[in-house]
């Protein structure tokens, strides 16, 4: 088994639950090869760098997998298949996937902890005149 990377761009008019159940299409075709999916993330909709079939935007989409080389060819032709996917790239990766840890959430500070007194802030940033 090796460790790959997908990145496919899907055609911007596809919105909501459209796109939902194209990334769940192409999941599912990896899932039932018994694939084992590492990481699925939507990057959202940006520009693209040059148009492709006079389109300037899309959405990308990114899954981390790790799949028998034989499994590749078939979610490629699928891919290439489906009129809503404007490109596709598959890559594979020599290195092991990194592990995902949980983010925190960040705490927001309060007024007196991000607030310097206004004395303190008169002596560290003394202000001298140049003539």
């Amino acid at each position: 088994m090796r460790n790959y990377e997908a990145l496919y761009i899907v055609h911007p008019d596809v919105v909501g639950d459209e796109l939902t159940a194209i990334v769940e299409k192409f999941q599912k075709v990896l899932t039932d090869q018994a694939v084992e999916i590492y990481k699925l993330d939507n990057w959202g909709t940006r520009k693209l760098a040059y148009p492709i079939k006079k389109v300037e935007r899309g959405c990308y989409i990114q899954t981390l997998f790790t799949a028998a080389p034989e499994v590749i060819a078939e979610f490629e032709r699928r891919l290439r298949l489906d009129e809503k996917i404007l490109r596709f790239l598959t890559v594979r990766l020599d290195e092991e996937f990194p592990e995902i840890v949980e983010e925190e959430p960040v705490e927001e500070a309060t007024e007196e902890t991000t607030e310097a007194p206004a004395e303190e802030k008169a002596e560290a940033a003394p202000v001298e005149e140049t003539k």
